[in-house]
């Protein structure tokens, strides 16, 4: 089930959540580890639950669970078995139906507003290795073995009840074909495509995201195509650049306008929230209909989305012709 199709009829945009590790870590989580955000589904459950519920306050009508660098391997490598791995994954997405559920037991909270979604996140073969590939996409794996990689993850979320997948931060077109593959196990399923890109035209590893987008438009389970984790000078051209090849939806949620500096280990640059709303503006415009953030937004971020957005004309309604 696609559940970004009855909300898009209704709004005229839907809003994401922000970022979660680098949230987790402004309210003091330490996630230098392999694990990076998947490590606080080990300790500080209870917080993953707070800022997905701030989110969601803040006007985000959907939450992207704390999944992105939970898999069986990596929990396996810290001593975990398969069983406790599975059910750590799976509270991932337990955190952000409870949130969900407490935003919504409030009838306040109803006002102009879908029930929100819980999209759970799946995060490419490189996060896992948490070596920086995930932005280049070299890892030289097959579309078999990304299969056989991704396969115990996607049945963990489904299980726990997750609305859709968000299979985010792709750097490359065959992660996307296996993950788009994957899914045909799972007919009831439906995710999201988002690619990390490192230009107005390209994926991290290279291909034109044109070309990627034509592909994934064919696809029936893919509920809408985009990107996140990339730099918002990038979001025109890239949604741009999407629209050209598909009719689907088009999801952005890219970083805040700050930059990495990995030598320095900080961040460098402006991410003020309402330069990141004003952005959006233009994001809408080109057409992207599914925008939040990715790292280092923030609950204010999302706040300044849902101000701008309630401003947006409601959707066209459908031509019906007359026979």
């Amino acid at each position: 089930m696609n559940p970004l199709a009855p909300i898009l009829q209704r709004h005229p945009i839907i809003l994401l959540d922000g970022a979660l590790a680098t949230e987790l870590e402004r309210r003091g989580c330490d996630l230098r580890d392999p694990l990076w955000s998947a490590k606080a589904l080990l300790e500080t459950p209870d917080l993953i639950r707070q800022v997905h519920l701030d989110y969601f306050l803040a006007g985000a009508d959907g939450a992207i669970t704390a999944s992105y660098q939970a898999t069986v391997t990596g929990f396996m490598r810290r001593g975990l078995n398969a069983t406790e791995a599975m059910a750590l994954i799976q509270r991932s997405v337990r955190l952000a139906i409870e949130a969900r559920d407490a935003f919504w037991a409030d009838p306040a909270n109803h006002a102009d507003r879908p029930r929100p979604f819980v999209a759970a996140s799946v995060g490419p073969y490189g996060a896992f290795l948490a070596d920086g590939s995930e932005y280049r996409g070299d890892y030289g794996l097959s579309e078999a073995a990304l299969i056989e990689f991704h396969r115990p993850r996607l049945a963990a979320l489904l299980a726990a009840g997750a609305d859709i997948l968000a299979c985010e931060t792709l750097p490359c077109r065959v992660e996307a074909q296996a993950l788009v593959h994957l899914l045909a196990e799972f007919p009831d399923a439906s995710a999201w495509i988002s690619f990390s890109a490192r230009d107005g035209a390209h994926t991290c590893h290279g291909e034109r995201l044109a070309d990627c987008a034509a592909w994934l438009d064919a696809c029936p389970q893919v509920a809408a195509v985009g990107v996140n984790c990339t730099a918002p000078r990038y979001i025109p051209d890239l949604v741009r650049a999407i629209r050209s090849a598909t009719q689907k939806p088009i999801v952005v949620y890219p970083n805040s306008g700050e930059v990495y500096d990995a030598a320095r280990r900080n961040w460098r640059g402006s991410g003020l929230c309402a330069t990141f709303a004003e952005q959006a503006r233009e994001w809408y415009a080109c057409g992207a209909r599914i925008i939040g953030g990715c790292c280092r937004t923030t609950p204010d971020h999302i706040r300044a989305l849902a101000a701008w957005a309630r401003h947006l004309p409601p959707p066209a309604a459908p031509v019906i012709e007359a026979k």
